[in-house]
């Protein structure tokens, strides 16, 4: 599925509580290195759980105009088969590699393959600076040779990977993804420290390791790698998207619905529910269900010596950056006062004016915090999502809100989130799309 940024916008009549079960949608932060690192082994892969959205298919459509084939595996749009067997090109379409940044991820492949990989610099979400300083380090450090000009990335590859020793000077994910594609096909051993170790790290880890790559220490922040150039073709299915799981237990919780949730990875949720026992919200989970009760009281747990508590993002297993969002609407709906603290990214919290517009309680203390105080009513506004996290976020707030919320660039939501409305549809929500 592909929504092209037409000026589409999503049309909310709030206040309806979203009730039901829900089957998440595949991780997108596993399946774009996933889709990259298919460039790595010669011939047929398959890929289960894809997620059906902007983001993933710009990266599938990148990997065909690379000479990729890609057709269905089933009757299911979730499975693909990909045939890199024929790879051409070294040299992304640049429109559709800016628009993403999980073009970068396609680096690896393409020097490996190639031997050389010409690549705009990454787009994405504008939440503040996103340096790749971090990507080219490693990937140099591993034998790949970079000239940029003009915001466009030349890399060359003169004689192959070759296994080293990387110490990253940030936990980045995408930087740890280039440099565990790179060193699972290198000649020799890798050794990779201050790695990231969210769950979409460890998703490609696996596929790597079907296709015969060996990597130890998948899940730590020290990974070690044995090299193999000649990786064979794997089956590979997709993890849930914990992000997506963590939006709609907010929004379940919100509104006062009873959700629930199939098919989760406990493990990858014991931080999200923490922090949203915190604001309040009460879940439990049975074997791979995850449960919001229905008609809860939203009250934020003050710190034990009576202070007002804080939620703050960070590196894995912390709570992640991409609810920070979510989390601040969650709080406006709570009683009592809450301090957020997005650590990573400097625009992340520049939403919250719309919220303000809408009811909300809050204050922005500097670009990385906002002190919220709640419950108060919200009511609909016409509002404009600046990013996938942002928009999911005002959305959460407009099924929550009394009366009609109008929220502009509709695709935003659409590249992080899997037919949206038609998911909140089925849970009760009155929302369309325009």
């Amino acid at each position: 599925m592909r929504v092209e940024p037409n000026g589409d916008c999503f049309v909310v009549e709030g206040g309806r509580p979203l009730s039901g079960r829900l089957k998440p949608a595949g991780n997108k932060n596993e399946a774009l290195p996933v889709l990259a690192a298919t460039l790595l082994v010669p011939g047929i892969s398959t890929l289960r759980n894809l997620p059906q959205i902007n983001d993933v298919a710009t990266q599938i459509e990148l990997l065909t105009e690379l000479g990729v084939s890609v057709h269905g595996e089933s009757d299911d749009p979730h499975d693909l088969v990909l045939d890199t067997a024929n790879l051409g090109e070294h040299s992304p379409n640049s429109e559709l590699g800016s628009a993403i940044r999980g073009s970068f991820l396609l680096a690896p492949g393409l020097l490996h393959r190639t031997g050389r990989a010409v690549l705009p610099r990454p787009g994405g979400d504008r939440i503040g600076r996103r340096r790749i300083d971090t990507h080219l380090h490693a990937l140099r450090l591993l034998g790949a040779e970079v000239e940029n000009h003009e915001r466009v990335y030349t890399l060359t590859l003169p004689n192959g990977f070759r296994g080293t020793d990387i110490f990253l000077d940030e936990a980045s994910v995408m930087a740890t993804e280039n440099a565990v594609m790179a060193a699972a096909v290198a000649t020799g051993e890798t050794r990779i420290a201050n790695a990231a170790t969210e769950p979409h790290v460890q998703g490609l880890c696996r596929y790597l390791n079907a296709a015969g790559a060996q990597i130890r220490g998948v899940g730590s922040n020290m990974l070690e790698i044995i090299g193999n150039p000649t990786l064979s073709p794997a089956t590979h299915e997709i993890g849930p998207d914990h992000i997506e799981i963590g939006s709609f237990v907010a929004v379940a919780a919100m509104t006062g619905g009873e959700l629930t949730i199939e098919g989760v990875n406990p493990d990858d949720l014991r931080m999200i529910l923490m922090v949203f026992a915190r604001l309040g919200v009460e879940t439990r989970i049975e074997g791979r269900n995850l449960i919001v009760p229905g008609k809860q009281e939203l009250v934020i747990q003050d710190d034990l010596d009576g202070a007002i508590p804080k939620v703050d993002d960070a590196p894995w297993p912390g709570f992640p950056t991409d609810l920070s969002s979510i989390a601040l609407v969650l709080a406006t709906q709570s009683r009592g006062t809450v301090l957020i603290h997005e650590k990573m990214f400097e625009n992340r919290l520049f939403f919250v004016d719309r919220l303000l517009s809408m009811g909300a309680r809050a204050v922005i203390c500097d670009p990385h915090r906002a002190v919220v105080t709640g419950p108060t009513p919200l009511t609909g506004q016409t509002i404009t999502s600046p990013d996938i996290r942002a928009g999911m976020a005002l959305l959460a707030a407009a099924l929550c809100a009394d009366g009609r919320s109008v929220i502009m660039n509709a695709h935003q939501v659409d590249r992080g989130y899997e037919r949206i409305e038609e998911r909140l549809r089925s849970l009760g929500a009155e929302i369309s799309r325009t």
